[in-house]
């Protein structure tokens, strides 16, 4: 079982840059892979983007790709997103995810791959 919480969202001008956190429990935290969603007010939950469990392989959607990046510290059981060059179409609330991975440099997009999910934090892009 694995509790995921995130946090770091806020209000930012368009062109800003925001970092997410997302803090993991558990003592296994190193055989998840990870990833980001979010979910804009009247869409569905779409990928961001992911990182295999050893956090050597990285995968992003085309809208985010050159402005976002994902990392993750298997240490501290926390994983981030760090977005530059943020845009009013980036507002959305941004979910991260785990999937219990036995393989080292997979990630995964989909979000039925995923079995646990944060509560999810709040970003604003203003114009």
């Amino acid at each position: 079982q694995v509790q995921l919480v995130e946090s770091g969202g806020g209000l930012v001008q368009a062109g800003g840059s925001l970092r997410l956190s997302c803090a993991a429990s558990g003592r296994t935290f190193s055989s998840y892979a990870m990833g980001w969603f979010r979910q804009a007010p009247g869409k569905e939950r779409d990928f961001v983007a992911a990182i295999s469990r050893s956090g050597r392989s990285t995968y992003y959607a085309d809208s985010v790709k050159g402005r976002f990046s994902v990392s993750r510290d298997n240490a501290q059981n926390a994983v981030y997103l760090q977005m530059n060059s943020l845009k009013p179409e980036d507002t959305a609330v941004y979910y991260c995810a785990a999937v219990s991975s036995p393989y080292d440099s997979n990630w995964y997009v989909r979000r039925y791959e995923y079995d646990y999910w944060g509560q999810g934090t709040q970003v604003t892009v203003s114009s």
